[in-house]
Parts: C-alpha cells; structure tokens; sequence
C-alpha cells in the first residue's frame, strides 16, 4: 500500500463518524426520519413538534359517523427522497427444493 493510500484511507476513516454525526443533527433539526437497508435510503417528514394546529400528533380526527384520521400540513405537504440502491431480487414463484 503506498503512502497516498494510506492517507486517503485515513482521511476517508476518519470523515465516516463526522458524517455520521452531521446526518444525524440535520434530521433532527430538519424533523426528518431516515430509514435505510441493503435495497434503498428513504428520508420522510416527521410531524413538528411545535405545531399549533395538530400538537405534534401528525394530524385530527374528522367528525361524523365515520371519523377518519387528516394529516397535518405540517408534514403531509412535505417531499420525500428515496434513493434506490441495489435492485430487489424478484420472489420466486415456487421454491428451490
């Protein structure tokens, strides 16, 4: 491993955890969740605490005889980023044995 390696791979260990930290303080200031696995990275709108209208709960419940659960514009209006990662293999229609 020559000497330029070493510090590439120093630096790219190093700026992992500062990342890690950054990630993390953003979502929590910006009210976001992230979710990720092997397949994709999914960010999604949390519902703000400090909202006036639903008190942080993500929503109220519509009256009448069927009450139904309406999300907040708090968090429903937001955008949600999805990145695809590897391709999710297919279910095979019958087992391998």
């Amino acid at each position: 491993m020559t000497a330029r390696r070493r510090v590439t791979a120093l630096l790219l260990g190093a700026a992992a955890p500062v990342t890690v930290i950054v990630t993390a303080a953003v979502l929590k200031v910006t009210q976001r969740r992230m979710y990720a696995d092997r397949y994709r990275i999914e960010v999604t709108a949390r519902p703000r605490p400090d909202c006036p209208d639903c008190s942080g709960s993500g929503g109220r419940w519509t009256g009448g005889p069927f009450p139904e659960m309406e999300a907040c514009s708090c968090w429903a209006a937001r955008r949600e980023l999805r990145i695809r990662l590897l391709p999710v293999p297919a279910w095979p229609d019958e087992p391998p044995f």
